[in-house]
């Protein structure tokens, strides 16, 4: 069992990402696999052999985004410290086309039925090309749709600081906050306005560390209809048709 798991996410490394899900959730089992986890290994790899070969699509150009769905609020009433981002002093000269980074969040809530815990989708886009894509089932059990939606838009910021970091320190511009899109209004609301207020103590350490990575120009926030949220693939199994067609929009 673990060595098949091994193998399908070297597959899911090498741009398999329709099955990310699926191996994800496996591989929570590897320390004690039942015959019927072993059985779904078995499926994914009859899926993978009689289903057309889906590839990346990496393509250079910008997607075009409507402004008008993002907002802009003045934030340094808020976050007097963190009005502008950190840029690394040491960065060699920028070179080359700028970058434009996109990412899509969403979490799938209590979808684990024995412990309840939620499932954390991202995809990330460096213009029109997936760059990063990670499913994983999140630590702690949240009792509602916004606490787990809020948890997952956390990693989300952490992993588009260090893209950004990394690519100043290889020396590509970047071009203007990365875009997150969240389908989730609560979560959407308290991040990205500025007059918005938390009622829920709990969540107040995710809440303030989105709300000033927004303040400070690394993201900005726009709500994305579930129907089109890509990082719907990687939180919960969907209806083939509904898949396919998330998964037409990057791949081939």
């Amino acid at each position: 069992f673990q060595e098949l798991i091994g193998v399908l996410c070297w597959a899911v490394e090498l741009g398999q990402v329709n099955i990310l899900l699926e191996v994800s959730l496996l591989s929570s089992h590897l320390s004690l696999p039942h015959i019927g986890q072993l059985h779904q290994v078995h499926h994914i790899f009859g899926y993978l052999k009689i289903s057309p070969r889906r590839r990346l699509y990496f393509d250079p150009d910008y997607p075009r985004i409507s402004e008008d769905r993002f907002e802009s609020f003045d934030w340094y009433d808020f976050y007097k410290d963190a009005t502008i981002e950190g840029i690394p002093t040491n960065m060699p000269e920028l070179l080359g086309k700028e970058v434009e980074i996109h990412c899509f969040v969403d979490a799938n809530h209590a979808g684990d039925k024995v412990t309840r815990c939620s499932q954390t989708g991202i995809l990330i886009f460096f213009n029109r090309a997936p760059i990063l894509f990670l499913s994983k089932r999140q630590n702690s059990v949240e009792t509602s749709t916004f606490g787990c939606e809020f948890t997952a838009m956390k990693p989300a910021i952490e992993l588009i600081k260090s893209l950004r970091y990394k690519l100043r320190m290889f020396g590509i511009p970047v071009n203007g906050p990365a875009n997150i899109y969240c389908d989730n209004e609560a979560v959407y609301k308290n991040d990205a306005i500025s007059s918005s207020v938390l009622s829920k103590k709990m969540h107040s350490i995710s809440y303030h560390f989105c709300r000033e990575a927004v303040a400070s120009g690394i993201a900005r926030i726009a709500k994305e209809d579930t129907t089109t949220n890509l990082a719907d693939l990687f939180t919960k199994v969907l209806p083939k048709a509904k898949q396919d067609d998330l998964l037409d929009r990057f791949m081939y």
